[in-house]
């Protein structure tokens, strides 16, 4: 992709990964943006099409490693890092680039909190206090303004789209959300781990991080700032043996003289006219496989058995709308182009 003088000139870091080949797989339709530069440090020196055959028919420049990026020649940065790497990266640009980050390294507020989670002290307070949080449909104006979006996590997406509405308006207990999240394996990254080889996750299920897995704090985060007040949920994740998507199964109490149809119609308002959100008819089950390869988060409302409690489900693609087509939606605000230009992907069926 060769730049031209109306064109975003871009900067992908850390290539070589899942998240970055789904960023140039959508890249490859966007006509405002040329690609000018791809890092991964293991690989540099070798192509796009060396790491991802499906790609190899893009016009796309080697991988260089970091230290050899010409940052004089960009305009923005998507950050494809691992958390902590990302830091100390991001803080020595220029402060002219604007950047979309998808670690986990700006996405929570505060710095102690973080600490506490990741197991080191935050490397760039002062850049995580200008950092917007970019669910894009809940902080659409604020991403408008940034130069430094914290891309959200996958299951924080899929918990707090449909969570976030219902707790602003005070329609359900706060104090009793309980999230069963279950994920394909491309959430784990491309690096080989055990926990992500064929023998350990086909034909099976298991739960991970029970109690303790970090995006609680950012899915905590985030609610917390909808209901005003600190919130602690039930979070506890679960890997699946398929590739792609993260499905969300919440559960929570009404509050007195709610019903689940009226969670329905507030989800319904709150997201009507959205391109990516879709809420299903009542009772209607969203599933992994309507989402695959799209940038869309599909929500169904059930009345649950037990009286004054409902289930909400959510469905996404956690490579899309979960990681990089969230990214690029939050990078098309920033630029002024379309909120939708090269995510108007349908879904792939079956």
């Amino acid at each position: 992709m060769n730049a031209t003088a109306n064109r975003v000139r871009l900067g992908i870091l850390g290539a070589s990964g899942y998240t970055g080949a789904e960023l140039l797989r959508l890249l490859a339709k966007h006509p405002g943006v040329s690609i000018d530069a791809l890092t991964a440090e293991k690989n540099a020196g070798g192509t796009v099409g060396d790491l991802f055959p499906h790609l190899a028919g893009l016009d796309l420049p080697r991988l260089k490693k970091i230290a050899e990026t010409d940052w004089d020649q960009l305009d923005a940065v998507f950050c494809c890092l691992p958390h902590a790497t990302t830091q100390d990266v991001l803080s020595g640009l220029p402060k002219r680039l604007k950047l979309v980050d998808l670690s986990a390294d700006f996405r929570l507020h505060d710095t102690a909190t973080y600490a506490k989670w990741y197991g080191h002290e935050h490397k760039a307070p002062d850049m995580q206090k200008e950092a917007v949080y970019g669910i894009t449909e809940l902080a659409r104006d604020q991403v408008k303004q940034t130069r430094l979006c914290a891309n959200p996590g996958c299951y924080p997406t899929g918990a707090q789209l449909p969570l976030v509405p219902l707790v602003e308006g005070k329609l359900i207990d706060v104090d009793d959300i309980v999230i069963d999240a279950k994920s394909g394996v491309s959430g784990a990254g491309r690096e080989a781990k055990l926990g992500s080889l064929y023998g350990e996750v086909a034909e099976g299920i298991h739960a991970y991080g029970i109690a303790s897995h970090r995006h609680a704090p950012e899915i905590e985060q985030g609610l917390s700032q909808a209901a005003g007040r600190p919130i602690l949920v039930n979070f506890t994740p679960h890997l699946m043996p398929m590739n792609r998507g993260i499905l969300s199964t919440i559960y929570v109490r009404l509050a007195k003289g709610t019903t689940a149809e009226q969670l329905r119609e507030t989800l319904a308002r709150r997201y009507a006219g959205e391109p990516f959100v879709r809420v299903l008819p009542m009772g209607q089950a969203p599933a992994t496989r309507h989402v695959r390869g799209s940038n869309m988060c599909l929500i169904g409302v059930f009345a649950d058995r037990l009286p004054g409690r409902a289930i909400l489900v959510s469905a996404l693609d956690n490579l899309v709308k979960g990681a990089s087509g969230q990214a690029l939606q939050n990078f098309n605000l920033m630029h002024g182009f379309p909120e939708t230009l090269a995510l108007d992907q349908q879904p792939m069926f079956p």
